[in-house]
């Protein structure tokens, strides 16, 4: 079994238990082989600020990345719970492993990404279609 803490061993079988060593960070070497950050379904814990807690409230969350955007960090945390952390209350992030290659490699992450461009795409032409009546986003100008 690959060397994980306790809280995240039953998380990282969830995901088909991939093989962690191919997804290591590479951090020296040529810049176009540096694959680093964090990445979608990452097992992380993240310390949060104690000020912005209540008194009873635990310091760190553990769980894995779903999603990190500019404001917020979303979680799926090791009793299920899915939240967002504001990136103002957040300390640290601590990398516990990747789960996932790097995002210029993960290609079931670009093909994901890809047909979700082609929904939003279409679902803006069902508005605009709705609200507008009439089809013009091919017309330039």
């Amino acid at each position: 079994m690959t060397d994980l803490p306790d809280w995240a061993k039953s998380m990282w079988e969830e995901i088909g238990s991939p093989e962690l060593k191919d997804l290591k960070s590479v951090h020296n070497g040529d810049l176009m082989e540096r694959r680093h950050g964090l990445r979608r379904d990452d097992l992380v814990e993240i310390q949060l600020d104690a000020r912005a807690l209540l008194d009873e409230d635990e310091t760190w969350v553990r769980g894995r990345l779903l999603s990190s955007g500019k404001t917020s960090i979303e979680l799926l945390t090791t009793t299920g719970d899915h939240i967002y952390l504001a990136r103002d209350v957040i300390v640290r992030v601590v990398l516990v492993a990747h789960t996932r290659p790097a995002y210029i490699d993960d290609r079931e992450l670009l093909e994901f990404e890809r047909e979700d461009q082609k929904r939003r795409s279409s679902l803006h032409e069902k508005v605009e279609n709705k609200t507008k009546g009439s089809n013009d986003s091919h017309l330039w100008g």
